[in-house]
């Protein structure tokens, strides 16, 4: 267990430290400075991400202002809730190490993972897993609630891999990349976004 913990305190360091950067490059400020959110408001965004049975148990994690990782609570679950950018999220252990092999330009792992992001989601490139904001021509689609499946089997759901996906049904994001996965919106009181194509017309 020890070992685990240490493999994905290194994994989700990594994995948050390549994101922040490359958001840093394009809006010029880091995010989550702690002083502009205390630890314990911080733990509160990340674990809305999950289920009330999920969080209750849920580790929390932290990129501090010199880009190191803080564990602000363990995880007793195996899911580790955190925030990036603005969009909160809480990954089990296999969703945990195929987004830190993404965020790395790796090759992600083939076992089946699940990841809670029920506060929805800010957008994201459908294409372009490296995209940071929003082009004319990089099908930015904004998610409401959902959970992410990863890992190869997940293409065997059948869900639509169009660019501009509809994000009021299932959906492949990045389909075509090695980091293709699924997009399952919940609902909730959230609107749904359009897809850039809708906003178009």
């Amino acid at each position: 267990m020890r070992t685990l913990r240490i493999f994905f305190a290194v994994a989700i360091s990594l994995a948050v430290a390549s994101f922040v950067s490359a958001q840093e490059k394009t809006s010029g400020k880091m995010t989550h400075k702690k002083t502009e959110v205390s630890d314990t408001a911080y733990t509160a965004q990340a674990l809305s991400a999950a289920p009330k049975a999920i969080a209750k148990e849920a580790g929390v994690v932290r990129m501090e202002a010199d880009g190191k990782m803080k564990t602000l609570r363990e995880s007793k679950n195996g899911f580790t809730c955190m925030v990036i950018s603005t969009d909160k999220m809480c990954n089990d252990a296999n969703s945990m190490e195929f987004f830190g092999a993404m965020m790395k330009g790796e090759t992600p792992t083939d076992k089946v993972g699940v990841s809670y992001m029920l506060a929805g989601d800010q957008g994201a490139s459908n294409t372009d897993p490296k995209a940071t904001k929003k082009t004319a021509d990089n099908h930015w689609v904004v998610t409401g609630p959902h959970i992410m499946v990863t890992g190869t089997a997940s293409k065997s759901l059948g869900y639509p891999e169009t660019a501009d996906a509809d994000p009021s049904k299932p959906y492949m994001m990045w389909a075509g990349t090695p980091y293709e996965h699924a997009m399952i919106p919940l609902g909730g009181s959230r609107p749904m976004a359009k897809t850039a194509t809708e906003e178009k017309k």
